[in-house]
Parts: C-alpha cells; structure tokens; sequence
C-alpha cells in the first residue's frame, strides 16, 4: 500500500511511520507543496528474530574448542568484575 503525505506530517509522526514502513511494510510518498518529492519505503528484508528464535540460531552455531571455551569464561569473569552487582533489581535476582 502507498500513502501520501506531506513533509510538515511527517516530521509530525516520524517514529509511527518509520514503524509501519519496518514492521508493516508501507510506502509513503512524500509530498512538498503537495507535490511528490520523494518515496519511504522498506529497501531491504531485515528478517525478525524472535526470543523463541533463539535455540535454533544457538545450536546452528559452530561449537567452541577448549581454549575459546575457557577465553570465554575468562571474559565473563572479567565482565563480573568489572560490574560489581546490581543493587536495587526489582526482580530480585
């Protein structure tokens, strides 16, 4: 679907319309003087990716050897230290 609009809406409503561009697919063409001026559409499939997405893409990933496994754990480690803890997490963990 194209929609027409005019610059002033869109700077209006920018956030809105750059969501139904990305999640709906939509093209605008926007007018100045209610002349076309330009279109705003998707340019590329950026796919989705879902949180239940997530094992999939874990276990397509190549698995590590012992020493990238233990460089990891070392960073994590580091990560820790380097955070300290949390305080005040309203989820209590």
């Amino acid at each position: 679907m194209v929609s027409r609009v005019s610059v002033t809406e869109l700077l209006r409503n920018f956030s809105d319309i750059l969501g139904r561009v990305r999640f709906r697919g939509e093209r605008f063409i926007i007018l100045r003087g209610g002349k076309p001026i330009a279109e705003l559409g998707p340019t590329v499939e950026a796919p989705i990716v879902r949180l239940r997405d997530l094992p999939g893409i874990l276990s397509s990933l190549p698995p590590l050897d012992p020493e990238e496994i233990e460089q990891f754990a070392a960073d994590l480690r580091s990560l820790r230290e380097a955070v300290g803890t949390i305080p005040n997490q309203p989820w209590g963990s």
